[in-house]
């Protein structure tokens, strides 16, 4: 139980602002979750009041605590609105560090934008914490070419802030390192009839990247489900709001594919 009126692992059928306002100072480990940007998707009508959520989200985030933000931009008379890059900023004056900009790459871009642009087949999925990040388990599935090779590189510094010509380290390179900030992952075919589901692996790989097992993960945009899923599938708890009935009860079907025996 996380209140006397919110429990874990629930899904609650209201604004996220108001079901954040019921969460304790400091309770949320991370949150993962993509808003209705702009005008690329229709979201039942609902618009959100994006200054109040990222207060109540830099609010409930634990010391360390992350929130990866998957945004994107419309194209207007010719202009992207930048909004992505607004949000972003607005993260930082409610008082989060941008810990990185991560990219998602996905196949069959190109529905939005200019005709004049290139195939537009990337998100932005940026990376919020509250000081410095307490979970960081790096995912390492970069294969390297030269697996064994020592490495001595004139003027690499390594982690106790020496170079490798101060105290003369060298490195065995690994079978795998840890992958770009780009991620690719085909676009989902959606769940059900919701408008704008991301791959279930990208959720998974935030969860896993940026919290500890036993954690409570939040989406104040809960949608098809797919935070909550995940989270429950790499032994997190979840927490979640969405303005819509139907969007809260198609995640609570997606949920039970995970707990159905």
């Amino acid at each position: 139980m996380i209140t006397a009126m919110l429990e874990l692992n629930h899904i609650y059928n209201m604004d996220c602002v108001e079901g954040m306002k019921q969460l304790p100072d400091d309770s949320i480990d991370l949150t993962v979750t993509s808003p209705p940007y702009d005008n690329l998707r229709n979201y039942h009508g609902y618009a959100f009041d994006f200054p109040a959520i990222a207060r109540e989200l830099f609010r409930v985030t634990k010391p360390g605590g992350v929130v990866v933000w998957v945004v994107s931009d419309a194209t207007v008379k010719g202009s992207e609105t930048g909004s992505s890059f607004r949000q972003a900023i607005g993260f930082q004056e409610a008082g989060f560090n941008i810990h990185d900009t991560m990219i998602w790459v996905k196949t069959g871009g190109g529905g939005f934008g200019s005709i004049y642009c290139y195939m537009q087949n990337t998100e932005y999925m940026f990376v919020f914490s509250k000081g410095k990040p307490k979970a960081v388990n790096l995912i390492r599935d970069h294969k390297n070419s030269h697996v064994g090779a020592k490495k001595t590189g004139h003027g690499r510094r390594f982690a106790d802030g020496v170079t490798n010509d101060e105290n003369g380290k060298t490195r065995i390179v690994p079978e795998f390192s840890k992958r770009n900030n780009w991620w690719y992952y085909p676009r989902s075919r959606g769940y059900e009839d919701h408008p704008a589901t991301f791959p279930e692996e990208l959720a998974g790989d935030h969860i896993l990247s940026w919290s500890n097992s036993g954690d409570v993960v939040l989406d104040p945009f809960m949608g098809s489900g797919t935070t909550a899923k995940m989270a429950l599938a790499n032994g997190r708890s979840y927490i979640g709001f969405d303005i819509s009935a139907d969007y809260c009860a198609m995640a609570e079907r997606r949920i039970a594919e995970v707990t159905a025996p």
